[in-house]
């Protein structure tokens, strides 16, 4: 395996470990107004997060340096094309960072109400902007022998990109629920189980399509049906886990059905980084890279420094594994029967581990 092949192949277990982690954070800021009926719910479902939400967007950074390092035409062009999308998720990942932190500095119900709204409006169109930015780089948009964007916004609009923004939601959605049937105890947890059961149908029919589509669009041989065909396979299996009460294994798939599509979309790609609208113009692991000296040189950084990233964020989610309730708020859970929308599905499981922090 030549340098700018292994680079490649380490971007996408980057962009697979962002898109997996930062995921279920999506999806449980999403299904805010959902799963939480009061303030007390929402400190529970903000606070399920709040350890890890932060560290997990640290991968984004990571693959920002990564590509710019590694594959500098592809990073300028990518950025020169997609400047003003771009642009609204940065300023959309920066309000949802404010929301998480400014939302518990007033004692005022206005307050924390404006600030929770921008979580979730931010929350939900983060994955639906992340799915379409980069299936937009499979559909093919206008770039010049140059190298360079010769296009203008229109150009970037695509039913195929704004189906891998629905896909990428629609499995975030049932991410975050899942997360938070792990990770919370009552009303919430119930609601949460419910939405799971809800959303994992339809999310698994619309990424089978959305395969589909990728596969056609991007001409992959067999082979590279491989990934994808396992994603739907992991996208049907939350449902099925999900319906058993098994949490874990319903989280596992919802993990695996995300990073699957991640791995098969880029597998698609291969060996093309950004696809021209003139095949002969488009973006390769090969005309995009650094030289191998700069590509050496990163290898290195990477075996050095990933590792111990991983294992910090390995040892936070120990620490932090314990379920939440509104107990741990001063609020009991509430007495009406009816509050809890999936209450029929069978008594709570008894809470373990360590008490999680974070979050306001």
């Amino acid at each position: 395996m030549d340098w700018p092949t292994l680079w490649f192949v380490l971007l996408t277990v980057i962009w697979v470990l962002f898109f997996v982690l930062e995921g279920f954070d999506f999806g449980v800021g999403a299904l805010l107004p959902i799963v939480a009926k009061d303030e007390t719910d929402r400190k529970v479902a903000i606070n399920a997060i709040g350890p890890h939400w932060d560290a997990n967007e640290v991968f984004l950074i990571i693959a920002g340096a990564a590509t710019f390092a590694a594959f500098p035409a592809w990073y300028a062009t990518l950025f020169s094309a997609f400047y003003l999308p771009l642009l609204v998720i940065v300023v959309l990942l920066i309000l949802r960072a404010v929301a998480f932190e400014w939302r518990g500095k007033v004692e005022s119900a206005g307050w924390r109400e404006t600030w929770s709204r921008i979580l979730i409006a931010c929350s939900w169109l983060l994955p639906f902007l992340w799915g379409y930015a980069v299936s937009s780089m499979l559909v093919g948009i206008p770039i010049g022998p140059d190298q360079e964007f010769a296009g203008s916004l229109g150009d970037l609009v695509s039913v195929y990109a704004a189906l891998g923004g629905l896909a990428f939601l629609l499995l975030c959605l049932v991410h975050g629920a899942n997360f938070l049937v792990l990770k919370t105890e009552g009303a919430v947890r119930e609601r949460a189980r419910a939405w799971a059961l809800r959303l994992s149908r339809p999310a698994a029919a619309v990424l089978l399509i959305y395969v589909v589509v990728t596969q056609v669009v991007g001409g992959g041989d067999w082979a590279r049906w491989i990934a994808p065909a396992l994603a739907v396979v992991a996208a049907v299996l939350t449902f099925v886990f999900a319906h058993a009460r098994r949490e874990s294994y319903a989280f596992g798939s919802s993990m695996a059905a995300i990073a699957l599509t991640v791995v098969g979309f880029f597998a698609t790609l291969y060996p093309r980084v950004l696809v021209a609208t003139d095949p002969a113009n488009s973006l390769t692991v090969a005309n995009a890279s650094s030289s191998d000296l700069t590509l050496t040189v990163m290898t290195i950084v990477v075996v050095l420094l990933l590792p111990i990233i991983l294992l910090y964020m390995a040892w936070s989610y120990r620490v932090f594994r314990r379920r939440l309730s509104r107990a741990d708020f001063g609020a009991d859970e509430p007495t009406n029967p009816f509050e809890f929308v999936a209450g029929m599905m069978g008594p709570k499981e008894p809470a373990g581990g360590q008490e999680a922090g974070g979050g306001h």
